[in-house]
């Protein structure tokens, strides 16, 4: 068939003198040959030597372009997918496309005096165990923080609870909080199956996550800004500041009270209220806690941070979480919380709005006796508890609705506690990248809430923390992370959960106004 071809499209006496130049050119002489065409080379072969050398330029110019063309093409398309993910006005921010690789992201952050000690592929920024007295705490990059100019309304009906309980060498002369004690268990027979002591940082810290900030100290005023700023890029409005009186303190930290102007002074440069969360200090009763909040009120209560609820009578109100309430007699809070009560603060200057803790379905009638304005359910465990499982919210509001109540949900993000409670992982509920969080906040706005709560920001022993986590490998731990997400994944969702409840709110509530600015 080769024949054919070629003698209908060519003169066969150019082929037969193309077909001898190749012979002659490459037979030895007296050699005798036998030459086998392929039907595929057969154009080729016979055609003059001009002809031939022009054919295969051209083959390999245009197989050339073509691989070119597309090389330019994946480049461009690259390039552009880079250009994407980078924040638009990061001008000056880290090189382009570093973001991807968090282990380079992390280096430069560390410095170049750090550069030799960069032993840890997946976090460089946990590389400080050579540096005996110096904690260094790091700074997100730029192009990681949120541009005022580019936020949102805040939401002033999204609280956060948030902890400022930790310390490190640096600004506290030792670790606070991040070397968290494993707790025993109540039966000494389980406790024997599981270490015991206390963490080591800053590779072997109280969390089963590791924060893009490094092990930080709640008093540095840089880690404060940084938290507001994540606040505010997500849209949350209020956080409930966890609070001890002077002189008091939890079991594992210190007191803090002295860091509440500079929170205050910090959360305002964002337009973030803050609100007191109080915690169960030793012997709370009714007298001394009218003490505290009279206190608070006094010492806090003028600056423009300080939040207030507004609500349908038109009164403006501080609002107190009361951790633990169940545990003080329901007795005790109606000497505080109703108006005939012996240590009344109704209609007094001091008077706010009390939100109890509820966890058992009896706690109700205590929170109604005890003269409490709200509940809130803390837990961020759905079916831990009766107020944590999303099914009884319904009822909950339902039952706040009857008895003029402020309802208000708590979500998270996910819990894990073993690594202070080993023994604990029945409750662990896994973050599903997200799907756990917005299954509770989807719960949440269903029962039409007065006020969503969010357990938390930074409670980072219980791993129910929206603050940025990294990537992170030490030589007994491999800490968990947000991957294949960025850090930000937890704040992206709260605020676009945050935008969805105050469109729906604005929808149900119409007896509520924002709060005084």
């Amino acid at each position: 068939m080769c024949w054919q071809l070629l003698r209908v499209a060519f003169d066969p006496a150019p082929l037969r003198r193309a077909r001898g130049v190749a012979l002659r050119a490459s037979a030895p002489p007296g050699a005798t040959h036998s030459v086998t065409l392929s039907p595929s080379l057969c154009l080729a072969k016979h055609l003059p030597f001009w002809s031939l050398k022009y054919v295969i330029m051209a083959k390999f110019r245009r197989r050339t372009c073509i691989i070119l063309s597309l090389f330019i093409l994946f480049i461009f398309s690259l390039m552009m997918g880079l250009k994407m993910l980078r924040p638009n006005k990061a001008t000056f921010g880290d090189p382009f496309g570093l973001e991807l690789l968090p282990e380079l992201h992390q280096q430069t952050h560390l410095g170049k005096n750090l550069d030799s000690q960069n032993n840890d592929k997946i976090n460089s920024e946990t590389n400080i165990k050579n540096l005996k007295s110096v904690e260094i705490t790091l700074k997100p990059s730029k192009a990681s923080e949120p541009y005022l100019e580019e936020l949102r309304p805040l939401n002033y009906y999204l609280h956060v609870f948030y902890y400022s309980w930790y310390g490190n060498p640096q600004f506290d002369g030792k670790y606070i909080h991040w070397n968290h004690p494993i707790l025993k268990h109540w039966d000494p027979r389980i406790t024997k199956n599981y270490p015991q002591g206390k963490h080591n940082p800053p590779d072997d810290i109280g969390s089963s996550f590791y924060p893009e900030l490094g092990i930080y100290s709640s008093r540095d005023p840089s880690v404060i800004e940084t938290h507001m700023k994540q606040m505010c890029s997500a849209s949350i409005g209020v956080l409930a500041l966890s609070w001890y009186p002077p002189g008091t303190n939890d079991e594992n930290g210190e007191n803090t009270d002295d860091l509440v102007p500079t929170i205050l002074d910090k959360a305002h440069k964002y337009n973030l209220k803050v609100t007191f969360h109080i915690e169960p200090y030793s012997n709370r009763d009714d007298q001394n806690m009218y003490k505290n909040v009279k206190y608070i009120i006094d010492k806090y209560g003028n600056h423009p941070a300080f939040y207030r609820y507004k609500t349908k009578t038109g009164n403006a109100l501080p609002m107190f979480y009361i951790y633990d309430s169940y545990i003080t007699k329901p007795e005790k809070w109606a000497n505080l919380l109703t108006t005939t009560g012996s240590q009344s603060i109704r209609n007094s200057p001091y008077d706010g709005l009390f939100i109890a803790l509820l966890v058992e379905s009896k706690h109700r009638y205590d929170i109604l006796q005890g003269g409490f304005d709200g509940i809130y359910t803390y837990f961020a465990t759905n079916g831990f508890t009766y107020g944590s499982s999303y099914e009884n919210w319904a009822g909950l509001k339902f039952f706040c609705d009857q008895f003029n109540l402020l309802f208000i949900p708590s979500v998270g993000p996910g819990y894990i506690d073993t690594s202070i409670r080993p023994w604990n992982a029945q409750n662990t509920r896994n973050r599903i990248s997200g799907k756990y969080y917005e299954t509770a906040l989807g719960a949440a706005l269903h029962a039409h809430p007065s006020v969503i709560s969010i357990t938390s920001f930074n409670e980072w022993h219980e791993g129910t923390q929206i603050e940025k986590a990294v990537p992170k490998r030490a030589s007994n731990t491999v800490y968990l992370d947000y991957r294949p997400h960025k850090p930000s994944l937890y704040l992206e969702l709260t605020r676009k959960w945050s935008e969805k409840y105050s469109k729906e709110r604005a929808a149900y509530a119409f007896d509520h106004e924002l709060p005084l600015s």
